[in-house]
């Protein structure tokens, strides 16, 4: 299994959830655990492997303390599909937009991505090698191998006399008078030739005419709506892998041609019927999916209008969170041993004001901290992706080179607190704005004026300091 048999115990995940996120011990532990059950669950007996659910997990804290950062990475730890979601973006059955089993159908189309990457990692090569045979083609046709056409097949024929020439084969070109076909021998030296040509790059800025598939597209029926996941998508796309291929011309580079190909030619080695039994055994036994802004839909009080609607967005989600199936258009998948994971800040609402039924499917509750100014400089220098090397690799590509001192590292975390403070708190996302307008002179004047800068204490305090003691400048400019 892909994802479970990464052999992690709980220290681990979190030692690897540390090089990213700082602080949030309670929260890392949370999910380390829950993910460490999933490989102990894997390893039971059939008897007991399908009682034991997921333990949904809660997380409660202000924006920009990394909630969302931890699920992600976790997911990634795991090689997991995963979808973030918001719950303010959908509506109560009934109303228009989305209903909430498009999380389930999101969280697949994940998965199917997710496998089919990973085969087509595995035909690389092969793909590889049958496109630089089609490049040949095109290069020395004189060479190429007989083919024989392919005749329609009776269903698409049968489709093509209701909805007209919409779905006809396209007619073979006429034949063109060419060159004498050389002997075997000669066209065999010829093709190794330019085997060895193509591949070391000799005529990859040579324009050549390609013929592209695209499918057939199908005429809408009856006011379906694709974009709110109706079934007129579903029939078009199952139409639609019936049908011949649509050719388009399109006159391209050697380079390019070679990458389309070497696409056509992997997803032809590769088994959809496979690829989507294992998205959806992996969705459902592996899947994370991230409900955000849970707190929104928390309705405190029976207040009526807005507050029914919410509720009812609650009690959609219910029955997904406790397990139950949903059809999509690559198969049925069960939501029972799905992780969800729900996260809010609970400024104007607190857990409680959720339906008692949905709180009781969230049993594990972390609260996480708000950061501190010592948080604040760990997020700016020790992670892996810390946001002063970003910006330090980023500027030397123009020929900068950026140094930031200790003390212009505390100034950056002082000034960030001190905003948060005056204006709304969002947590680490203000350090991305302090350090843009910080070095937005520096970026702009790249690379016409390089060499060495040094962001220090008083470089900080004369760039920012008078916006930040201005409250009024503060809200309006970071």
């Amino acid at each position: 299994m892909a994802t479970a048999d990464v052999n992690l115990t709980p220290r681990q995940i979190v030692a690897e959830l540390d090089r990213y996120i700082v602080g949030q011990g309670k929260a890392k532990r949370a999910v380390a655990i829950a993910m460490r059950n999933r490989f102990r669950r894997d390893r039971l007996g059939d008897d007991m492997r399908d009682d034991i659910i997921p333990k949904n997990i809660l997380m409660i804290g202000p924006t920009g303390v990394g909630k969302t950062e931890i699920a992600r990475r976790l997911a990634t730890l795991a090689g997991a599909p995963f979808v973030k979601v918001e719950a303010t973006k959908y509506t109560e059955v009934g109303y228009v937009g989305r209903d909430v089993e498009s999380m389930v159908r999101d969280l697949v189309e994940a998965a199917i991505r997710m496998v089919q990457d990973e085969r087509r990692a595995d035909v690389v090569e092969a793909a590889d090698a049958a496109a630089i045979e089609r490049v040949i083609d095109l290069l020395y046709p004189d060479t190429r191998p007989p083919t024989t056409a392919q005749p329609m097949n009776a269903f698409a024929q049968s489709l093509g006399s209701i909805f007209g020439n919409t779905f006809q084969q396209p007619q073979a070109p006429a034949p063109q008078p060419t060159s004498p076909t050389p002997a075997p021998e000669q066209a065999k030296t010829i093709r190794e030739q330019a085997r060895a040509d193509v591949v070391r790059g000799f005529f990859d800025v040579r324009l050549v005419d390609i013929e592209v598939e695209e499918a057939a597209q199908m005429p809408m029926m009856g006011g379906m709506d694709p974009s709110m996941g109706g079934g007129g998508a579903d029939m078009g796309e199952m139409l639609g892998n019936l049908l011949p291929k649509k050719k388009v011309k399109k006159r391209v580079t050697v380079v390019e041609a070679r990458r389309q190909f070497a696409q056509e030619e992997a997803n032809k080695l590769i088994d959809m019927d496979a690829v989507k039994r294992e998205a959806l055994r992996r969705a459902g036994e592996n899947g994370i999916i991230f409900i955000d802004e849970i707190d929104k839909v928390a309705a405190s009080g029976n207040r009526g209008g807005a507050d029914v609607s919410r509720e009812g967005v609650q009690r959609d989600i219910l029955p997904i969170v406790e397990g139950s199936t949903v059809n999509t258009k690559h198969g049925a998948l069960k939501t029972d041993h799905v992780l969800f994971i729900a996260a809010g800040a609970f400024h104007m609402s607190k857990p409680s004001d959720l339906i008692p039924e949905l709180q009781g499917r969230f049993p594990i509750r972390v609260e996480l901290d708000s950061l501190s100014i010592d948080d604040m400089k760990t997020i700016l220098t020790q992670p892996k992706n810390a946001l002063t090397q970003q910006y330090t690799q980023l500027l030397a590509v123009e020929g900068v080179e950026l140094t930031f001192t200790p003390d212009g590292i505390e100034q950056l975390a002082t000034f960030a607190m001190k905003v948060n403070e005056q204006t709304e708190n969002i947590g680490a996302r203000r350090l991305h704005t302090v350090l843009e307008r910080l070095l937005e002179d520096v970026s702009y004047a790249a690379p016409e004026e390089s060499g060495a800068v040094t962001i220090d204490g008083a470089y900080v305090r004369e760039r920012l300091g008078e916006i930040v003691e201005s409250a009024n400048l503060s809200t309006y400019i970071l």
